[in-house]
């Protein structure tokens, strides 16, 4: 295993991959990309907690709307983190609308089906850090009123004990948010 931090950019960890984060190595061969390590996961280990779904069409719509929210979500979602003002609130209202797509999409459905699966743990990410983001920004884009589904999958995500479990801590989230935002919005 290579230890390394990325900002670094590291012989051994420039020799793994593309300068892309995360990567997981497996037997000496580096998987990058968030999405790609979590399908590669579920197909390595196939005796173990399968993460995407069984039928090949379910599979085909989780991977789509992985990567709408990768594309379009995440693209709609960082504005509200760096803007101010009137600007924010136009930034807010399109991440909404985003997130609102997203959620209408999966209306009767837990993100991953009954148990975790795989649009759990590539937008779970979402359940705890978006909360950090509104309140270092004062938006607020998950309301009960506005995105409901998402709001309340967010409290069922946070809630599972290996989820508990693996998250960062909330208050050195927050700490480094502020004072990224303070950075960015002074420059």
């Amino acid at each position: 295993m290579v230890s390394c931090k990325p900002s670094r950019k590291c012989g051994d960890f420039l020799q793994l991959t593309p300068k892309k984060v995360p990567v997981l190595v497996h037997d000496g061969k580096p998987i990058a990309e968030s999405t790609v390590i979590v399908e590669y996961i579920d197909e390595a280990w196939k005796d173990g907690y399968p993460i995407m779904p069984a039928d090949p069409y379910d599979r085909a719509q989780a991977r789509f709307w992985a990567r709408f929210a990768d594309d379009k979500c995440n693209a709609a979602i960082y504005p509200v983190f760096t803007a101010t003002g009137e600007a924010q609130r136009e930034v807010v209202r399109e991440a909404q609308r985003c997130l609102k797509t997203l959620e209408k999409a999966l209306v009767g459905k837990k993100f991953g089906g009954d148990a975790v699966g795989y649009l759990d743990v590539v937008l779970g990410w979402y359940a705890h850090w978006l909360p950090i983001i509104e309140e270092v920004s004062g938006a607020s884009v998950v309301t009960d009123e506005e995105l409901p589904l998402m709001k309340a999958w967010f409290g069922r995500f946070l809630a599972v004990d290996v989820v508990k479990e693996t998250l960062p801590p909330r208050d050195k989230l927050l700490a480094l948010n502020k004072a990224r935002r303070e950075q960015l919005l002074s420059a």
